[in-house]
């Protein structure tokens, strides 16, 4: 089984690229973090991100999905981020990584879990803040670099996809498969 990361900056459009893979009839995995800070806000905790738990959080729910798809029938998958970008994020929020993310990492590495080409989508010139995402587009431009050098720390490659129109971008990452 093939499993490929998208990755990039908050607002590249990662997430536009895996909606139109998943309509293409590609097996898509989403992004944990998101999810993880709407089910945080609904709880009543308005910025999860200030809390160290909040990286072990996304960490167990990528590892559970990424688990829960091991048995599926289909020979590839796209993944909208990895436990790399949670590293990467526990690094930008300034948090050490815990233990239960670096056996994550461990597991993904001797598991050879991922391929080592990944899908750095390019950041768009802007980013605009949701609920979810309250970050500046030059707070984005530190975490992209920051998520480019952790992949690169693991022995990863980042296959760039350069800004154009999604029907293009869907292409070119195909392409590069």
């Amino acid at each position: 089984m093939k499993r490929f990361i998208l990755t990039g900056t908050p607002g590249s459009g990662k997430t536009s690229l895996i909606r139109a893979l998943e309509m293409q009839g590609h097996f898509v995995i989403e992004e944990a973090a998101t999810d993880v800070i709407a089910h945080e806000q609904h709880m009543g905790n308005l910025e999860p991100w200030m809390h160290p738990h909040f990286i072990d959080s996304i960490t167990d729910l990528q590892k559970q999905r990424q688990i829960q798809t091991s048995n599926s029938d289909t020979d590839l998958q796209f993944y909208d981020r990895s436990p790399l970008c949670t590293y990467a994020l526990a690094i930008y929020l300034n948090y050490e990584p815990s233990s239960n993310l670096k056996a994550e990492l461990e597991r993904i590495e001797r598991g050879k879990i991922y391929e080592k080409r990944v899908f750095f989508i390019d950041n768009l010139g802007f980013c605009t803040p949701t609920e979810a995402r309250k970050i500046t587009f030059e707070q984005s431009l530190a975490f992209e670099k920051i998520h480019l050098e952790t992949y690169d720390k693991f022995g990863y490659e980042c296959v760039r996809i350069p800004v154009a129109p999604i029907n293009e971008r869907v292409q070119l990452l195909l392409s590069r498969l």
